[in-house]
């Protein structure tokens, strides 16, 4: 089976059930809360881009994308498949839906992101995708990048 995976706008309609998303208690030290990231989102309005993600019209998911003027990079900034809707490819169809969301809107060439050190089955995730370390890192997250193709 191939659920319809979209990517939705927040709005007053949605916001309470992206709050309620939670991502499992093995996973929590990896992710920030939606509502972390959705104060995030405001503070750099001009610069994020949050969406909720649906799977055949039932909200699974939380992607945040942005730019990082300092390094001029575009940035998955935060990504989570609520618990109770992991292992369904959720993950893969929303991840490529905001990676073609940077590309179409924005032109961008290079996607990044930041894993912490123990997050293995994000690295995993993302690494199937075609993200490749870069080398940079922090005290605790290395960084990945993604090369996308042109059309």
């Amino acid at each position: 089976m191939n659920p319809f995976v979209e990517l939705k706008e927040i709005n007053k309609d949605n916001i309470d059930e992206v709050l309620g998303l939670k991502v499992s208690t093995e996973q929590s030290n990896f992710v920030q809360t939606t509502a972390h990231s959705l104060a995030k989102a405001w503070a750099f309005k001009n610069t994020a881009f949050p969406f909720a993600v649906y799977a055949d019209n039932t909200m699974v998911g939380f992607i945040m994308l942005g730019y990082y003027e300092p390094k001029n990079q575009y940035t998955v900034w935060q990504f989570l498949i609520d618990e109770r809707y992991q292992h369904q490819g959720y993950g893969k169809a929303a991840l490529k839906l905001g990676i073609q969301f940077l590309k179409d809107g924005f032109d961008a060439s290079e996607v990044y992101l930041g894993i912490a050190f123990q997050n293995t089955l994000a690295k995993k995730l993302y690494s199937s995708f075609g993200f490749v370390e870069t080398g940079e890192t922090t005290d605790t997250a290395f960084e990945m990048k993604l090369t996308i193709g042109g059309k």
